[in-house]
């Protein structure tokens, strides 16, 4: 039952197709159809025909000429604009070359099959054509599309920068090159390793030059008897005695530091404009007169959004990030003393490095020691036969 009613089915449903023979027949009889309507004709009537075929396609002709250049020109026009915005915006350069270039050969594409259209071309054939090859080629290039994709994201989202510091797919190096299919990083020992995009963008990333502070830890142990609370007054005088660890909030540190900055910058300005007065004539009263006013620099949008965001962090409780020392635990032979200092991120492992070795040269002139590995040893005298067995001595 059921076979039978799937064979009406399918009988049914060929039957609105034609067959073969049928449309042999009908092409067949559509060009003897032509040909008699040609031989109909007259000479004169062959003429006009061709005259009016012939106008018609230079219309057609011409008209495509002009939009296609008209198109180039709006093309090139977009093309600047968009590049002058992405030099505005500070846009990473081979992110905005791609992007650039991406859209410059889109819209050529749809310029080509505009003017093929207007010359009377059939462009659906074209459009399958592009748009099976699209899907061919992006089967065959997952992998690769997928790195693409993770670049651009990386060069949008920016998770880092050229010169970061950063530790991703068990590698750790400094940022050397962002480029659309892979991130190459250079390790300390200057081996260069080349990460694809792809997973970089999907996975975790440890970003150590992110923030412009962070804190720096030291262990410092020393031995059972010396006194804790010196330990700990003279660990905080080390500290506080170098002008690179935070005194008490980051805010208030990095103003200052700006505050220093912009006074040494300002201080080589006049110096330069000194020097300029001494060799350069001053000008006549009537140039000076008609010299041209720089005008006011204007705060643009971002820079708005900036200072506001600014005005909110400033708004913020501030963190204390004073120098801070701690008794952490009591080993078998050692006092450890946890030692937590804040300072910029350019100077953490010089400070971490000078203060290991201040503390290894200062806190013995404090009195204070530092332990090594001890065990204490007790020997019994084994008695000979006899003899009672008496302790003998103890290291």
């Amino acid at each position: 039952m059921l076979s039978s009613q799937f064979d009406d089915i399918i009988a049914a449903t060929t039957s609105q197709f034609p067959k073969p023979e049928a449309a042999a027949d009908t092409i067949k009889a559509g060009t003897q159809t032509a040909l008699k309507s040609l031989e109909d004709l007259s000479f004169n009537d062959f003429l006009s025909r061709i005259a009016n075929a012939m106008v018609d396609f230079t219309i057609h002709l011409a008209i495509a000429i002009i939009v296609f250049y008209v198109g180039k020109f709006i093309i090139n026009k977009l093309y600047r604009i968009v590049d002058t915005i992405f030099l505005r915006r500070k846009i990473d350069r081979s992110l905005a070359t791609f992007v650039l270039s991406l859209i410059r050969i889109v819209l050529y594409f749809i310029l080509i099959i505009t003017v093929i259209g207007i010359l009377g071309i059939e462009t659906s054939s074209f459009l399958a054509l592009f748009a099976s090859a699209g899907v061919a080629i992006g089967m065959a290039l997952s992998g690769t599309l997928q790195n693409f994709a993770g670049g651009v994201l990386i060069l949008l989202l920016k998770p880092y920068k050229i010169g970061d510091y950063i530790e991703a797919q068990g590698f750790a190096g400094t940022v050397k090159e962002i480029q659309i299919f892979s991130t190459i990083i250079n390790t300390t020992d200057n081996k260069q390793i080349i990460i694809p995009n792809g997973p970089l963008s999907t996975s975790s990333i440890n970003n150590y030059s992110k923030e412009d502070y962070r804190r720096v830890d030291w262990l410092v142990s020393i031995a059972y008897g010396d006194s804790v609370d010196v330990a700990k007054k003279t660990i905080l005088e080390i500290l506080n005695s170098d002008d690179r660890i935070v005194k008490k909030y980051i805010e208030d540190d990095r103003a200052l530091r700006k505050l220093s900055q912009l006074e040494e910058e300002v201080k080589d300005e006049q110096e330069v404009e000194l020097h300029a007065a001494e060799t350069v004539k001053p000008l006549p009263w009537y140039k000076r007169w008609f010299t041209r006013r720089k005008k006011p620099v204007t705060t643009t949008l971002v820079q708005k959004i900036e200072e506001q965001n600014a005005k909110l962090r400033a708004s913020l409780p501030k963190a204390d990030r004073s120098p801070f020392v701690a008794l952490k635990t009591l080993n078998s032979s050692s006092i450890d003393l946890v030692v937590r200092a804040w300072t910029q991120s350019s100077t953490y492992w010089d400070v971490y490095f000078e203060m290991n070795e201040r503390f290894y040269n200062e806190l013995p002139k404090a009195g204070l020691n530092f332990p090594f590995p001890q065990l204490d040893v007790h020997l019994n005298h084994i008695p000979e036969s006899g003899q009672d067995s008496t302790p003998a001595n103890k290291m």
